[in-house]
């Protein structure tokens, strides 16, 4: 194997550095290692560098930083049957830290059992790992992590390549060939996992995969997905953020006592019936809507929101996400996070049309960020004086020809085995779960593949594995997942 060695120059917004990085884009450290799962003890060995993206001359553009786990069973030497997890976090521009140190792997985080930070920072011993059932890789996207492109002569690159939702998918698969062919892994059943745009990712890559590679997979893992192409503007829209105001205002206890005294899934279903039921037709009418019937809705939006009559009627109905993690605690002197509104923020002011900042981003970055870098170094012993991007530039990123719901539905369609879970946190309001139960209703219109899609929810946000009970619950329904959706030997893959 040929040594590649790319050169990266440091720019920051502002200046030139002057001072460049050498990187080796074919170069990788393994390192052996032990994790308990589940009281069963496994041996692993982790692999962690750079493989290069080719271009259609055979010659590298990138290096994309993975890491790549895989059980030593000297007990079985079908070790290339071993099912197989292709991890991705979204962003677009974000590393795959979050569900790397935090969620499947064999190591997570030093944090709370609610998931806030603690010092000192760190990491130590995931009991809830899915190692035991599939060997895991996690990939880097360019600019993300330590992935980075290869400069041309003048100091750029192609942006074009990496940076819009079908260049993404089309290099990713080029790179996931490539993988699966130097690991001997074509033989395994194969998963994709993505977050947040990284469901984006995963949904375009299950059909790429299939159609370009003839690499099929056995399954897909949604985990707080974004629309995928599904389009939900106008009422569709509006309506469909109120079962996350219900569910955001009942965890700071925000609603009517027979609302706040019902468990949450419960209070939910009577949000979700009246949300499809009444408050869609609703909206639907606009400014036609009859006054008595306008004075009903309202009524009920707030009751189910905690959001004040007079707020929804300033706004025509349509409260915006920001007015309501600004305003729902402000009697208390408090913003709610975006991504996870279990998180507190403190704004200079208490007026104004939206937080400060998103409270639970900053605590998510407090604990992440001096934990893959010690454990990268120290752990996975991968030396380089890259910076670790948690999120990197993308820009600008092409959002046009978005129809990843309708490729991973060809997907599925082509292939009978294929299964699609989603995961989704009640209080996660960027990607709400009732949102994501309105991608799953719109992937496959047709009903006739809606056993294949599995729903399931958490009391968390966004990343709801931070939670230390819905850490070993979320990856427990992964496990089941994967080992349901495992056809059995021999029986035919068809209709």
């Amino acid at each position: 194997m040929k040594k590649i060695i790319a050169v990266v120059t440091i720019l920051s917004s502002t200046l030139t550095l002057g001072q460049s990085v050498e990187f080796n884009v074919d170069e990788t450290v393994k390192t052996n290692h032990e994790v308990t799962v589940n009281g069963k003890k496994i041996s692993y060995t982790a692999e962690t560098g750079m493989q290069p993206v080719w271009d259609d001359k055979g010659e590298p553009i990138a290096g994309l930083q993975f890491t790549y786990y895989k059980v030593n069973d000297k007990k079985n030497t079908k070790e290339d049957l071993r099912p197989l997890v292709i991890s991705f976090n979204g962003g677009p521009g974000s590393a795959s830290v979050w569900m790397h140190l935090a969620y499947t792997g064999p190591r997570t985080l030093n944090i709370s059992d609610e998931g806030f930070p603690t010092q000192p920072y760190g990491f130590k011993e995931n009991p809830h790992s899915i190692l035991d059932v599939a060997d895991i890789v996690y990939v880097n996207p360019v600019n993300t992590g330590h992935s980075r492109p290869i400069l041309n002569e003048k100091g750029s690159f192609d942006k074009k390549k990496f940076f819009g939702v079908n260049a993404d998918v089309d290099y990713l698969a080029e790179w996931i060939n490539t993988f699966v062919t130097r690991k001997d892994k074509w033989l395994a059943p194969k998963y994709l996992i993505g977050e947040s745009y990284g469901t984006t990712r995963v949904s375009g890559l299950a059909n790429k995969l299939q159609n370009s590679h003839w690499m099929y997979i056995n399954g897909v893992i949604l985990v707080s997905p974004t629309e995928l192409g599904i389009e939900r503007d106008g009422p569709i829209e509006v309506a469909n953020r109120l079962p996350y105001f219900a569910a955001a205002a009942w965890y700071h206890n925000k609603l009517a006592p027979e609302l706040q005294n019902k468990p949450i899934l419960e209070m939910l279903d009577e949000v979700e019936d009246f949300t499809i039921q009444e408050l869609i037709p609703a909206l639907t009418m606009g400014g036609f809507l009859d006054a008595e019937k306008k004075k009903s809705i309202v009524e009920k939006m707030s009751y189910y929101s905690s959001v004040d009559e007079k707020v929804f009627l300033q706004n025509n109905l349509e409260v915006p996400f920001n007015t309501f993690w600004k305003t729902l605690k402000i009697d208390d002197g408090f913003t709610v996070g975006r991504l996870d509104s279990r998180y507190l923020g403190l704004d200079a002011k208490e007026a104004g049309t939206r937080p400060d900042y998103n409270s639970e981003l900053t605590s998510w970055l407090q604990s992440f960020t001096p934990a893959i870098n010690h454990y990268i170094k120290n752990e996975l012993n991968y030396k380089t004086d890259l910076q670790y991007n948690m999120f990197g530039s993308v820009y600008p990123w092409d959002r046009t020809r978005n129809n990843t719901g309708k490729e991973l539905r060809q997907a599925m369609a082509q292939n009978p085995s294929m299964e699609v879970m989603i995961q989704s946190g009640l209080f996660d309001g960027a990607t709400t779960y009732f949102n994501a139960k309105y991608t799953m209703w719109h992937i496959d219109e047709s009903g006739k593949m809606k056993d294949r899609l599995h729903f399931k929810t958490y009391e968390s946000g966004h990343m709801m594995y931070l939670r230390k009970a819905d850490l070993k619950n979320a990856n427990d329904d992964i496990r089941e997942f994967i080992k349901n959706s495992l056809p059995k030997d021999d029986a035919p893959i068809k209709y």
